[in-house]
Protein backbone atom coordinates (compact mmCIF):
# COMPACT_ATOMS: atom_id res chain seq x y z
CA UNK A 1 0.00 0.00 0.00
CA UNK A 2 1.36 3.82 -0.99
CA UNK A 3 1.44 6.46 1.02
CA UNK A 4 -2.14 8.30 0.92
CA UNK A 5 -1.27 11.82 -0.28
CA UNK A 6 -1.48 14.81 1.62
CA UNK A 7 -4.81 16.78 1.40
CA UNK A 8 -3.30 20.56 1.01
CA UNK A 9 -6.32 21.66 1.18
CA UNK A 10 -6.99 20.52 4.93
CA UNK A 11 -3.23 21.44 5.81
CA UNK A 12 -4.06 24.78 4.90
CA UNK A 13 -7.51 25.19 6.05
CA UNK A 14 -5.65 23.67 10.15
CA UNK A 15 -3.29 26.13 9.68
CA UNK A 16 -5.36 29.15 9.05
CA UNK A 17 -7.80 28.02 11.91
CA UNK A 18 -5.44 27.05 14.51
CA UNK A 19 -4.45 29.96 17.19
CA UNK A 20 -1.15 28.33 18.21
CA UNK A 21 1.76 29.54 16.85
CA UNK A 22 3.79 26.20 16.81
CA UNK A 23 1.47 24.43 15.16
CA UNK A 24 1.22 26.71 12.56
CA UNK A 25 4.97 26.63 11.99
CA UNK A 26 5.33 22.90 11.42
CA UNK A 27 2.48 23.30 9.22
CA UNK A 28 3.91 25.48 7.19
CA UNK A 29 7.34 23.79 7.17
CA UNK A 30 5.43 20.82 6.01
CA UNK A 31 3.86 23.33 3.19
CA UNK A 32 7.09 24.33 1.89
CA UNK A 33 9.10 21.06 1.70
CA UNK A 34 6.31 19.96 -0.60
CA UNK A 35 6.37 23.08 -2.58
CA UNK A 36 10.50 22.96 -2.65
CA UNK A 37 9.69 19.09 -4.18
CA UNK A 38 7.04 20.58 -6.56
CA UNK A 39 9.50 23.00 -7.66
CA UNK A 40 8.03 25.75 -6.40
CA UNK A 41 10.25 28.59 -5.46
CA UNK A 42 9.79 31.02 -3.01
CA UNK A 43 12.35 33.85 -4.66
CA UNK A 44 13.08 37.77 -5.28
CA UNK A 45 12.47 39.27 -8.17
CA UNK A 46 15.49 41.76 -7.44
CA UNK A 47 17.43 40.05 -10.28
CA UNK A 48 14.40 40.97 -13.05
CA UNK A 49 14.33 44.37 -12.03
CA UNK A 50 17.87 44.96 -11.92
CA UNK A 51 18.18 43.49 -15.69
CA UNK A 52 14.50 45.71 -16.64
CA UNK A 53 16.70 48.77 -14.78
CA UNK A 54 19.60 47.96 -17.62
CA UNK A 55 17.35 47.74 -20.81
CA UNK A 56 17.58 43.97 -21.07
CA UNK A 57 13.58 44.26 -21.40
CA UNK A 58 10.11 46.04 -21.34
CA UNK A 59 6.81 46.47 -22.09
CA UNK A 60 4.94 45.13 -19.11
CA UNK A 61 4.05 46.06 -15.46
CA UNK A 62 3.81 43.69 -13.05
CA UNK A 63 0.77 43.35 -10.58
CA UNK A 64 1.39 43.20 -6.62
CA UNK A 65 -1.88 41.76 -5.01
CA UNK A 66 -3.06 42.23 -2.04
CA UNK A 67 -5.25 39.30 -0.52
CA UNK A 68 -6.65 40.53 2.54
CA UNK A 69 -8.74 37.69 2.63
CA UNK A 70 -9.77 34.20 1.01
CA UNK A 71 -6.22 33.86 0.75
CA UNK A 72 -5.82 30.47 -0.51
CA UNK A 73 -8.75 30.63 -2.95
CA UNK A 74 -7.47 33.73 -4.57
CA UNK A 75 -3.98 32.64 -5.07
CA UNK A 76 -5.27 29.17 -6.65
CA UNK A 77 -7.42 31.79 -9.33
CA UNK A 78 -4.05 34.15 -9.58
CA UNK A 79 -2.08 30.89 -10.27
CA UNK A 80 -4.54 29.70 -13.33
CA UNK A 81 -4.79 32.63 -14.86
CA UNK A 82 -0.33 32.90 -14.73
CA UNK A 83 -0.62 29.29 -16.30
CA UNK A 84 -3.18 30.22 -18.78
CA UNK A 85 -1.95 33.63 -19.85
CA UNK A 86 2.06 32.22 -19.68
CA UNK A 87 2.90 34.57 -16.92
CA UNK A 88 6.03 34.57 -14.55
CA UNK A 89 5.99 38.22 -13.08
CA UNK A 90 3.41 38.53 -10.38
CA UNK A 91 3.50 39.22 -6.74
CA UNK A 92 1.42 38.56 -3.86
CA UNK A 93 2.16 41.33 -1.27
CA UNK A 94 0.61 42.13 2.41
CA UNK A 95 1.44 45.08 3.84
CA UNK A 96 2.50 45.69 8.10
CA UNK A 97 -0.96 47.18 8.57
CA UNK A 98 -2.85 44.69 6.84
CA UNK A 99 -0.81 41.44 8.86
CA UNK A 100 -2.63 43.25 11.38
CA UNK A 101 -6.57 43.57 10.81
CA UNK A 102 -6.72 40.71 8.40
CA UNK A 103 -5.12 38.35 11.14
CA UNK A 104 -2.17 36.90 8.60
CA UNK A 105 0.95 36.52 10.32
CA UNK A 106 3.80 36.66 7.85
CA UNK A 107 3.74 32.62 8.19
CA UNK A 108 0.25 32.02 7.33
CA UNK A 109 0.39 34.26 4.45
CA UNK A 110 3.55 32.55 2.44
CA UNK A 111 1.95 29.08 3.24
CA UNK A 112 -1.55 29.79 1.95
CA UNK A 113 -0.12 31.36 -1.24
CA UNK A 114 2.61 28.31 -1.57
CA UNK A 115 -0.56 25.55 -0.47
CA UNK A 116 -2.71 27.35 -3.80
CA UNK A 117 0.54 26.59 -5.94
CA UNK A 118 0.58 22.90 -4.93
CA UNK A 119 -3.29 22.83 -5.63
CA UNK A 120 -2.91 24.33 -9.06
CA UNK A 121 0.14 22.32 -10.33
CA UNK A 122 2.01 25.78 -10.71
CA UNK A 123 5.75 25.76 -10.58
CA UNK A 124 8.87 28.10 -10.83
CA UNK A 125 9.44 31.32 -8.20
CA UNK A 126 7.12 32.50 -6.37
CA UNK A 127 7.30 36.19 -5.10
CA UNK A 128 6.32 37.05 -2.27
CA UNK A 129 6.25 40.35 -0.78
CA UNK A 130 6.15 43.00 2.40
CA UNK A 131 4.14 45.68 1.20
CA UNK A 132 4.34 49.19 2.71
CA UNK A 133 6.44 48.09 5.88
CA UNK A 134 6.08 51.61 6.92
CA UNK A 135 7.42 53.74 9.37
CA UNK A 136 4.30 55.15 12.11
CA UNK A 137 5.40 58.98 11.85
CA UNK A 138 4.09 59.87 14.95
CA UNK A 139 6.16 56.77 17.07
CA UNK A 140 9.40 57.67 15.27
CA UNK A 141 9.10 61.16 15.98
CA UNK A 142 8.89 60.03 19.91
CA UNK A 143 11.58 57.18 19.99
CA UNK A 144 13.09 56.50 16.29
CA UNK A 145 15.22 53.65 17.21
CA UNK A 146 12.60 52.00 19.03
CA UNK A 147 10.23 52.34 15.62
CA UNK A 148 13.22 51.41 13.55
CA UNK A 149 13.83 47.93 15.84
CA UNK A 150 9.78 47.47 15.60
CA UNK A 151 10.42 47.08 11.57
CA UNK A 152 13.28 45.09 11.70
CA UNK A 153 11.93 42.95 13.60
CA UNK A 154 8.43 42.56 11.43
CA UNK A 155 11.65 42.07 8.54
CA UNK A 156 12.88 39.61 9.98
CA UNK A 157 10.27 37.04 10.85
CA UNK A 158 9.01 38.05 7.05
CA UNK A 159 12.12 37.16 5.75
CA UNK A 160 12.08 33.73 7.93
CA UNK A 161 8.64 32.84 6.31
CA UNK A 162 9.92 33.37 2.49
CA UNK A 163 8.98 37.44 2.09
CA UNK A 164 11.97 37.75 -0.32
CA UNK A 165 10.73 40.91 -1.73
CA UNK A 166 10.04 43.98 0.73
CA UNK A 167 8.85 47.59 0.01
CA UNK A 168 9.87 50.06 2.74
CA UNK A 169 7.86 52.69 3.38
CA UNK A 170 9.97 55.69 4.80
CA UNK A 171 8.01 58.89 2.50
CA UNK A 172 5.74 59.01 5.95
CA UNK A 173 8.67 61.12 7.98
CA UNK A 174 9.59 63.13 4.54
CA UNK A 175 9.51 66.60 5.95
CA UNK A 176 7.43 69.27 3.97
CA UNK A 177 8.06 72.32 5.93
CA UNK A 178 11.98 71.99 4.79
CA UNK A 179 12.95 74.59 1.71
CA UNK A 180 15.28 72.53 0.57
CA UNK A 181 14.32 69.32 -1.53
CA UNK A 182 17.02 67.24 -0.38
CA UNK A 183 16.26 68.12 3.54
CA UNK A 184 12.84 67.35 2.92
CA UNK A 185 13.77 63.96 2.04
CA UNK A 186 16.85 63.12 4.51
CA UNK A 187 14.56 60.94 7.30
CA UNK A 188 13.28 59.16 4.46
CA UNK A 189 16.90 58.37 2.76
CA UNK A 190 18.38 57.85 5.87
CA UNK A 191 15.97 55.33 7.01
CA UNK A 192 15.80 53.34 4.08
CA UNK A 193 19.47 52.96 3.38
CA UNK A 194 19.57 51.82 7.22
CA UNK A 195 16.90 49.00 6.19
CA UNK A 196 18.22 47.68 3.44
CA UNK A 197 21.88 47.72 5.22
CA UNK A 198 19.68 45.38 7.42
CA UNK A 199 17.75 43.01 4.77
CA UNK A 200 21.17 42.54 3.20
CA UNK A 201 22.46 41.41 6.47
CA UNK A 202 20.07 38.89 7.41
CA UNK A 203 18.93 37.70 4.09
CA UNK A 204 19.69 34.07 2.98
CA UNK A 205 23.07 33.18 1.82
CA UNK A 206 22.68 33.72 -2.65
CA UNK A 207 19.65 35.45 -2.65
CA UNK A 208 18.93 39.16 -3.01
CA UNK A 209 16.38 40.64 -1.26
CA UNK A 210 14.31 43.12 -3.89
CA UNK A 211 14.04 46.15 -1.55
CA UNK A 212 11.68 49.26 -2.60
CA UNK A 213 11.84 52.67 -1.35
CA UNK A 214 9.05 55.57 -1.65
CA UNK A 215 9.60 59.01 -2.07
CA UNK A 216 5.63 60.33 -1.96
CA UNK A 217 3.10 59.50 0.87
CA UNK A 218 0.06 57.97 -0.73
CA UNK A 219 -2.80 60.81 -0.88
CA UNK A 220 -0.12 63.49 -0.59
CA UNK A 221 1.37 65.86 -3.23
CA UNK A 222 2.20 64.03 -6.55
CA UNK A 223 5.88 63.15 -7.13
CA UNK A 224 8.35 65.01 -8.95
CA UNK A 225 11.86 63.83 -10.66
CA UNK A 226 13.39 66.25 -7.73
CA UNK A 227 12.02 64.37 -5.19
CA UNK A 228 13.41 61.17 -6.81
CA UNK A 229 16.76 62.81 -7.63
CA UNK A 230 17.23 63.93 -3.90
CA UNK A 231 16.03 61.03 -2.34
CA UNK A 232 18.28 58.38 -4.48
CA UNK A 233 21.51 61.06 -4.02
CA UNK A 234 21.13 60.89 0.02
CA UNK A 235 20.21 57.15 -0.50
CA UNK A 236 23.30 56.35 -1.99
CA UNK A 237 25.58 58.32 0.05
CA UNK A 238 24.00 56.72 2.93
CA UNK A 239 24.05 53.35 1.86
CA UNK A 240 27.29 50.74 2.27
CA UNK A 241 29.36 50.03 -0.03
CA UNK A 242 29.33 46.75 -1.51
CA UNK A 243 25.42 46.50 -1.05
CA UNK A 244 22.96 46.57 -3.59
CA UNK A 245 20.23 49.11 -2.98
CA UNK A 246 16.79 49.26 -3.76
CA UNK A 247 15.84 48.43 -7.32
CA UNK A 248 12.40 50.08 -7.55
CA UNK A 249 10.57 53.48 -6.23
CA UNK A 250 7.12 54.25 -4.81
CA UNK A 251 5.55 57.29 -6.48
CA UNK A 252 2.81 59.49 -5.93
CA UNK A 253 0.85 60.50 -9.16
CA UNK A 254 -3.18 61.48 -7.38
CA UNK A 255 -4.36 58.25 -6.18
CA UNK A 256 -5.16 57.10 -2.37
CA UNK A 257 -5.14 53.68 -0.73
CA UNK A 258 -8.93 52.16 -1.08
CA UNK A 259 -10.14 54.85 -3.26
CA UNK A 260 -12.36 58.00 -2.48
CA UNK A 261 -16.29 56.36 -1.34
CA UNK A 262 -18.98 59.05 -2.22
CA UNK A 263 -21.73 59.34 -0.03
CA UNK A 264 -23.40 56.51 -1.78
CA UNK A 265 -21.09 54.09 -1.65
CA UNK A 266 -19.48 54.86 -5.01
CA UNK A 267 -15.60 55.67 -5.90
CA UNK A 268 -14.83 59.00 -7.24
CA UNK A 269 -12.61 58.58 -10.22
CA UNK A 270 -9.49 59.74 -10.13
CA UNK A 271 -7.37 61.89 -12.38
CA UNK A 272 -4.02 59.76 -12.45
CA UNK A 273 -1.52 61.93 -13.76
CA UNK A 274 0.50 59.23 -16.24
CA UNK A 275 3.09 62.24 -17.58
CA UNK A 276 4.41 61.98 -13.97
CA UNK A 277 5.00 58.00 -13.84
CA UNK A 278 6.36 57.57 -17.33
CA UNK A 279 8.95 60.62 -16.18
CA UNK A 280 9.90 59.49 -13.11
CA UNK A 281 10.14 55.51 -14.56
CA UNK A 282 12.56 57.18 -17.18
CA UNK A 283 14.37 58.51 -14.44
CA UNK A 284 14.92 55.84 -12.33
CA UNK A 285 15.78 53.14 -15.13
CA UNK A 286 17.95 55.96 -17.09
CA UNK A 287 19.79 58.11 -13.61
CA UNK A 288 20.32 54.77 -11.19
CA UNK A 289 19.80 51.36 -13.27
CA UNK A 290 15.61 50.96 -11.18
CA UNK A 291 13.42 49.22 -12.77
CA UNK A 292 11.12 52.14 -12.58
CA UNK A 293 8.26 53.73 -10.61
CA UNK A 294 6.04 51.83 -8.50
CA UNK A 295 1.55 52.82 -8.67
CA UNK A 296 -0.21 52.28 -5.26
CA UNK A 297 -3.79 52.64 -4.64
CA UNK A 298 -4.70 51.35 -8.30
CA UNK A 299 -7.32 48.77 -8.37
CA UNK A 300 -10.40 51.20 -7.34
CA UNK A 301 -9.14 53.05 -10.99
CA UNK A 302 -11.79 52.88 -13.98
CA UNK A 303 -10.94 50.10 -16.39
CA UNK A 304 -9.84 52.14 -19.28
CA UNK A 305 -7.00 53.20 -17.21
CA UNK A 306 -4.63 49.72 -16.73
CA UNK A 307 -3.56 49.57 -20.02
CA UNK A 308 -1.59 53.10 -19.79
CA UNK A 309 0.50 51.67 -16.98
CA UNK A 310 2.48 49.49 -19.62
CA UNK A 311 2.61 52.51 -22.00
CA UNK A 312 4.00 54.24 -19.33
CA UNK A 313 7.16 51.58 -18.48
CA UNK A 314 5.65 51.63 -15.14
CA UNK A 315 7.76 49.13 -13.30
CA UNK A 316 4.68 47.43 -10.52
CA UNK A 317 1.20 48.27 -9.97
CA UNK A 318 -0.28 47.39 -6.60
CA UNK A 319 -3.93 46.10 -6.08
CA UNK A 320 -6.02 45.51 -3.34
CA UNK A 321 -8.85 46.95 -2.22
CA UNK A 322 -11.27 46.02 -5.35
CA UNK A 323 -11.00 42.39 -4.28
CA UNK A 324 -11.91 42.83 -0.81
CA UNK A 325 -15.03 45.04 -2.51
CA UNK A 326 -15.97 41.85 -4.93
CA UNK A 327 -15.50 39.15 -1.63
CA UNK A 328 -18.04 41.74 0.23
CA UNK A 329 -20.68 42.31 -3.02
CA UNK A 330 -20.45 38.36 -4.50
CA UNK A 331 -23.74 37.38 -4.37
CA UNK A 332 -22.35 34.21 -3.44
CA UNK A 333 -20.66 35.59 -0.01
CA UNK A 334 -23.22 34.60 2.89
CA UNK A 335 -25.29 37.69 3.87
CA UNK A 336 -26.30 36.50 7.38
CA UNK A 337 -22.36 36.40 7.54
CA UNK A 338 -22.10 40.17 6.11
CA UNK A 339 -24.71 41.08 8.52
CA UNK A 340 -23.12 39.59 11.55
CA UNK A 341 -19.67 41.20 10.25
CA UNK A 342 -21.27 45.03 9.86
CA UNK A 343 -22.95 44.43 13.38
CA UNK A 344 -19.56 44.18 14.67
CA UNK A 345 -17.86 46.92 12.70
CA UNK A 346 -20.87 48.73 14.08
CA UNK A 347 -19.70 47.95 17.89
CA UNK A 348 -16.02 48.01 16.99
CA UNK A 349 -15.65 50.85 14.63
CA UNK A 350 -17.87 53.14 15.98
CA UNK A 351 -15.36 56.06 17.42
CA UNK A 352 -14.35 56.06 13.15
CA UNK A 353 -17.57 57.22 12.17
CA UNK A 354 -17.90 60.86 11.35
CA UNK A 355 -20.76 63.00 12.01
CA UNK A 356 -21.59 63.76 8.26
CA UNK A 357 -20.49 60.33 6.95
CA UNK A 358 -23.28 58.09 5.81
CA UNK A 359 -23.61 54.40 6.55
CA UNK A 360 -22.36 53.61 2.87
CA UNK A 361 -18.88 55.42 3.44
CA UNK A 362 -18.83 54.03 6.87
CA UNK A 363 -19.28 50.60 6.20
CA UNK A 364 -16.55 50.82 2.76
CA UNK A 365 -14.00 52.93 4.63
CA UNK A 366 -14.07 50.38 8.26
CA UNK A 367 -14.58 46.91 6.64
CA UNK A 368 -11.42 46.14 6.43
CA UNK A 369 -11.17 45.41 9.75
CA UNK A 370 -13.64 42.73 10.30
CA UNK A 371 -11.60 40.19 7.98
CA UNK A 372 -9.47 39.11 10.65
CA UNK A 373 -12.09 38.58 13.32
CA UNK A 374 -14.04 36.57 11.02
CA UNK A 375 -10.98 35.14 9.23
CA UNK A 376 -12.02 31.36 10.78
CA UNK A 377 -16.08 32.08 9.55
CA UNK A 378 -14.37 32.76 5.65
CA UNK A 379 -12.34 29.94 5.53
CA UNK A 380 -15.13 27.92 6.90
CA UNK A 381 -17.18 28.54 4.19
CA UNK A 382 -17.93 25.56 1.92
CA UNK A 383 -15.17 24.98 -0.93
CA UNK A 384 -17.62 25.46 -3.77
CA UNK A 385 -19.25 28.86 -2.32
CA UNK A 386 -15.04 30.02 -1.43
CA UNK A 387 -14.35 28.69 -5.32
CA UNK A 388 -17.56 30.80 -7.01
CA UNK A 389 -16.52 34.31 -5.40
CA UNK A 390 -12.57 32.96 -6.56
CA UNK A 391 -14.36 32.60 -9.75
CA UNK A 392 -15.66 36.11 -10.09
CA UNK A 393 -12.72 37.46 -9.06
CA UNK A 394 -10.50 35.12 -11.57
CA UNK A 395 -12.37 36.96 -14.30
CA UNK A 396 -10.66 40.61 -13.18
CA UNK A 397 -7.43 39.24 -12.59
CA UNK A 398 -7.59 37.56 -16.10
CA UNK A 399 -8.65 41.37 -17.09
CA UNK A 400 -5.58 42.91 -15.40
CA UNK A 401 -3.41 40.79 -16.27
CA UNK A 402 -3.68 41.11 -19.76
CA UNK A 403 -3.98 45.24 -19.49
CA UNK A 404 -0.46 45.17 -17.91
CA UNK A 405 0.55 42.89 -20.49
CA UNK A 406 1.73 40.88 -17.94
CA UNK A 407 1.70 37.60 -20.20
CA UNK A 408 3.98 35.57 -22.45
CA UNK A 409 6.95 36.65 -19.72
CA UNK A 410 7.52 33.51 -18.35
CA UNK A 411 10.49 33.14 -20.46
CA UNK A 412 12.04 36.38 -19.18
CA UNK A 413 11.41 35.21 -15.85
CA UNK A 414 13.35 32.10 -16.09
CA UNK A 415 16.12 33.44 -17.53
CA UNK A 416 16.97 36.36 -14.90
CA UNK A 417 15.35 34.74 -12.18
CA UNK A 418 17.21 32.31 -10.25
CA UNK A 419 15.74 29.38 -8.11
CA UNK A 420 17.27 28.75 -4.85
CA UNK A 421 16.03 26.48 -1.63
CA UNK A 422 16.53 28.22 1.77
CA UNK A 423 17.23 26.58 4.37
CA UNK A 424 15.87 28.54 7.59
CA UNK A 425 18.66 29.96 9.76
CA UNK A 426 18.08 29.46 13.60
CA UNK A 427 17.38 32.47 15.47
CA UNK A 428 15.93 33.37 18.80
CA UNK A 429 12.46 33.35 19.06
CA UNK A 430 11.17 36.29 20.23
CA UNK A 431 8.51 38.40 21.19
CA UNK A 432 5.58 38.69 19.24
CA UNK A 433 5.61 41.32 16.56
CA UNK A 434 2.68 43.80 16.67
CA UNK A 435 1.92 44.62 13.01
CA UNK A 436 0.47 47.95 12.81
CA UNK A 437 0.85 51.20 10.68
CA UNK A 438 -1.15 53.00 7.97
CA UNK A 439 -3.25 51.43 5.48
CA UNK A 440 -2.63 49.68 2.10
CA UNK A 441 -3.89 50.19 -1.55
Amino acid sequence: MGRKPLDIEKIIIDLVTNDDPLVKKALAKKIRNLAYKKGIYPSSIHQLYIARGKGEFAGFTVPAINLRSMTYDLARAIFRVAKRNNAGAFIFEIARSEMGYTAQPPVEYTSAILAAAIKENFSGPVFIQGDHFQVNAKKFGENPEKELEALKALIEESVEAGFYNIDIDSSTVVDLTKTDIKKQQRSNYEVCAKLTQFMRQIQPRGLEISVGGEIGEVGSKNSTPEDLRAFMEGYKERLRKGYDGISKISVQTGTSHGGVVLPDGTIAQVKLDFETLKTLSEVARKEYGLAGAVQHGASTLPQEAFHKFPECETAEVHLATEFQNMIYESAHFPQELKRRMYEWLNINAASEKKEAETEEQFFYKTRKKALGPFKKDIMGLPSETREAIAGEIEQRFDFLFKQLNAVQNKEIVDKFVTLKRVISRKRKDGPAVQHDGEGAD
